[in-house]
């Protein structure tokens, strides 16, 4: 791609959008975000960058009026800039020293081509980059940031190498690669991935509008898609159209599955030279994909910044103050500009049950212990081995599945919730520990070595670390599944050893509290309920029955494995 050519520049507007600028205003009161440095910023739209099979994409340009200079955000986006992203990441970050570049993404809001998950961000976010470094109001310093899909953009650009004059990297609660995403623990992220195909394909008609229409699409997606099968058929029944990429992710049924290997940006991230800044969510569904960013990057002899907050994947009115402070100030830092506090610890993590920010050098933090917690008689939960005893039994229907309630999804009511309703269902087993006379520190990753026995050859075991409080509230910490199939060994009883991996968390289980342990077989629709038959994601229509036992005795001691400080 040349660029040599003068770009069209659209039409600069200094500081005319007066809706805008009275929200940022709004919102820098109301989340009492750093000071502005100039309320004055011209906004320059309509500019057309070209990429190299000819396709033009749409940009806005936000510069502080009284700046020259300045280093350079480019956000590169799927979903729109006005509402929120012009604003938060535009408007805000320009009042504060940046320039910011907002771009629509490949097919998305006026940006030619075709937009296909995944395919075209490397590409497309190295022709922006070769753009963006020769326009005469860049310093030839840039650094991308953006959350969820416009973090893996970032991941993206990389794939051949770190771009020149990259200076930064803000990755927010964002994946590097979709196998992962789409298969958690082998099972299928059906709410995950239908809703997000549901919003990208859902025709814009305006803010208000589109949001309305996207409530009554969950609505026919609850009732009708995670309801009836096959799949293939409801989903198009709820949303009335059809989805070609989402029907293909069903045809590639499996984290096995090759298909995913070209949306993988692993690589990329462990060839990163650039600094880094992750940010993330105890309750964020891509939390996994940031830890591993962050693992990838130290081994590689990187030194990334993480910081962790009490946070769900969309809760941005609550996570968005601690999300842009300490971005801000990290770039700050990065570029050499004034107002830059710098972090005392490179990893920051919030710690719920103590309700205050921890600093760690490294995380997971050294010096923890590995403490299992075994599964006991009488739903007991003890650092004790069990004695002998009977496995404990409950049957897995999934015509009626078991629900997801709480937890690190994108759906309605994802993060901490009360779950005694749930654990008053016949398919899930509890195991509580005694009262705590002391507090427990639980930091790093969690995992459950369970011991299990089913009737049928496929199935899934899903388990839960939940907080008690003397008022017998349950709150959910952390939690995992684990998908078992023909394939999973077994001994001459049938018994399977499955480790299910349930994340990692900073947690303080208070003195007078109880740690508590879910075992069951799904949380449906966060998960598609596995059928029982091994019948394909997109076609299965037959339901079966699974009896399900686990076990806890001397020769299977399942436990629950806690990271103690």
């Amino acid at each position: 791609m040349s660029v040599d050519a003068p770009v069209s520049a659209g039409t600069a507007r200094p500081a005319r959008r007066r809706g805008e600028a009275l929200a940022a205003r709004l919102a820098a009161a109301l989340w009492r975000l750093p000071a502005a440095g100039t309320p004055e910023v011209r906004v320059t739209t309509g500019l057309r960058i070209p990429m190299r099979d000819g396709v033009e994409l749409i940009a806005e340009h936000y510069a502080p009026v009284h700046g020259s200079g300045l280093p350079t955000l480019l956000v590169r986006n799927p979903y729109g800039w006005q509402v929120p992203v012009g604003l938060l990441y535009g408007r805000l970050y320009a009042e504060r020293g940046f320039q910011v570049v907002v771009q629509r993404c490949r097919g998305t809001f006026g940006s030619g081509g075709r937009f296909e998950p995944w395919a075209d961000e490397t590409a497309d976010g190295q022709d922006t980059v070769e753009w963006l470094l020769a326009q005469p109001w860049c310093s030839g310093e840039f650094a991308t940031i953006g959350p969820s899909y416009l973090a893996y953009t970032q991941w993206a650009l990389g794939r051949d190498g770190t771009p020149p004059g990259l200076g930064g990297l803000v990755s927010q609660l964002g994946p590097h690669e979709y196998r992962g995403v789409a298969f958690p623990g082998g099972a299928f992220a059906l709410d995950t991935m239908l809703g997000w195909a549901a919003q990208l394909t859902q025709v814009k008609r305006g803010p208000v509008r589109d949001n309305l229409r996207q409530l009554a699409e969950r609505r026919r997606l609850t009732r009708i898609a995670y309801r009836r099968l096959p799949l293939a058929d409801s989903y198009r029944e709820a949303l009335r159209r059809d989805i070609p990429y989402f029907e293909e992710w069903l045809r590639h049924d499996g984290a096995r599955d090759p298909f995913w290997d070209r949306f993988d940006r692993t690589a990329a991230v462990a060839a990163t030279s650039a600094p880094v800044l992750l940010q993330s969510g105890w309750h964020d569904v891509f939390l996994p994909h940031v830890l591993e960013q962050y693992r990838i990057l130290r081994a590689a002899g990187r030194e990334p910044a993480l910081t962790i907050g009490p946070w769900t994947h969309t809760g941005l009115l609550r996570s968005w103050p601690e999300l842009m402070g300490d971005s801000l100030d990290w770039l700050r830092g990065r570029f050499q500009q004034p107002g830059a506090a710098g972090r005392a610890d490179p990893v920051r993590v919030f710690v719920p049950g103590e309700d205050r920010w921890r600093g760690y050098q490294e995380w997971p933090p050294p010096g923890i212990r590995q403490r299992p917690w075994y599964l006991q008689p009488d739903r007991g939960l003890a650092p004790v081995p069990p004695p002998r005893s009977e496995p404990d039994t409950y049957r897995y229907d999934p015509a009626r599945p078991t629900p997801a309630v709480g937890g690190a999804w994108v759906g309605p009511g994802a993060g901490t919730v009360d779950n005694r309703r749930l654990e008053r269902r016949a398919d899930v087993l509890v195991y509580t520990g005694p009262v705590l006379d002391t507090d427990l520190l639980v930091t790093g990753p969690v995992r459950v070595e369970l011991f299990a026995s089913s009737s049928r050859a496929h199935t899934d075991f899903f388990a839960r670390l939940c907080d008690v409080s003397p008022s017998g509230r349950s709150v959910n910490v952390c939690d995992g599944l684990v998908r078992v199939g023909p394939d999973t060994p077994a001994d001459t009883a049938g018994v399977r050893s499955l480790t299910v991996q349930l994340g990692h968390t900073a947690w303080l289980f208070r003195a007078g509290h109880r740690v508590r342990l879910q075992i069951s077989s799904g949380a449906h629709p966060r998960f598609a309920r596995n059928p029982g038959t091994g019948e394909p994601l997109a076609t299965a229509t037959t339901l079966l029955t699974a009896e399900q036992s686990v076990h806890h005795d001397p020769s299977c001691p399942s436990a629950l494995i806690l990271p103690i400080a």
